[in-house]
């Protein structure tokens, strides 16, 4: 075989390698959050449900004397931040841990990020597992520390069609509004210091680099053993996003413990 020729039955679909985040957070978001979470000097950080921990490197990368634990249950994306942290200088300062956030032993620490993976912190159902995990939040947070909360919102109720559309078994009950959102943060025991919004560009540059790679291969592939059940989900996947595509929010709250 040539250097130009394809093996197609022991090529694989590629996974996520256009993502930089795991959510729709532009590289100017990031920054300023970044910049604002390091505000206080953290000398601790903590990611729930990191995956490869992305912003968790950038804060390391902006508070030198921190030192960071992401938690997740995916090996190969943990893998995939223990590989950023080696090249990037940090991977003294900076733990990929691979086990369940509930109940965890990590914390309190001074910066806690839970960014898209509220779920992570309580086997509850939705949407009373946001309840649950902002009451871990502020048992994992250090007094004078921060949260950084990324939680899925209605911006909208979505209709009955809409739903049909989206995950399976999708329900009007599965998100709060941004207004209860808050309301629950602040019943929780925090203050929230910061609301802000993931926009439409930033959903979709996410949910199109969720798929692109796999897109393009799945063109060049048609016939591979794979290809039918590639097809189909990313089809699948492609068709729940057109359901929720300016339905379902995500915000990122930065959160105060009240003493």
């Amino acid at each position: 075989m040539t250097d130009t020729e394809i093996d197609t039955t022991s090529s694989h679909p590629p996974r996520l390698t256009r993502l930089t985040f795991h959510g729709p957070l532009s590289e100017t978001r990031a920054n300023n959050l970044v910049q604002r979470l390091t505000r206080t000097n953290p000398t601790t950080v903590l990611d729930i449900g990191c995956g490869w921990g992305e912003l968790m490197l950038r804060v390391l990368a902006a508070a030198p004397e921190a030192t960071g634990v992401g938690i997740d249950i995916k090996a190969e994306d943990l893998a995939r931040g223990r590989r950023n942290a080696e090249a990037r200088g940090l991977a003294q300062r900076a733990a990929f841990v691979e086990e369940s956030a509930v109940g965890t032993s990590h914390g309190p620490a001074d910066l806690v990020l839970c960014v898209g993976a509220s779920q992570a912190l309580s086997a509850a159902e939705p949407p009373e597992h946001t309840t649950e995990a902002l009451r871990a939040l502020r048992r994992l947070v250090a007094d004078g520390g921060r949260v950084l909360l990324g939680e899925g919102f209605w911006q909208r109720p979505p209709t009955s069609a809409e739903l049909s559309g989206m995950w399976p078994g999708a329900a009007a009950t599965d998100h709060y509004d941004l207004a209860t959102l808050l309301d629950l943060a602040v019943a929780a025991g925090f203050r929230p210091e910061w609301t802000e919004t993931a926009n439409l560009d930033e959903w979709e540059e996410f949910e199109s680099a969720y798929q692109a790679d796999v897109e393009a291969w799945l063109a060049e592939h048609p016939d591979h053993p794979l290809a039918a059940e590639t097809r189909e989900r990313l089809d699948g996947h492609r068709a729940q996003w057109m359901s929720y595509r300016g339905v379902l929010g995500l915000a990122y709250l930065t959160l105060v413990p009240a003493r």
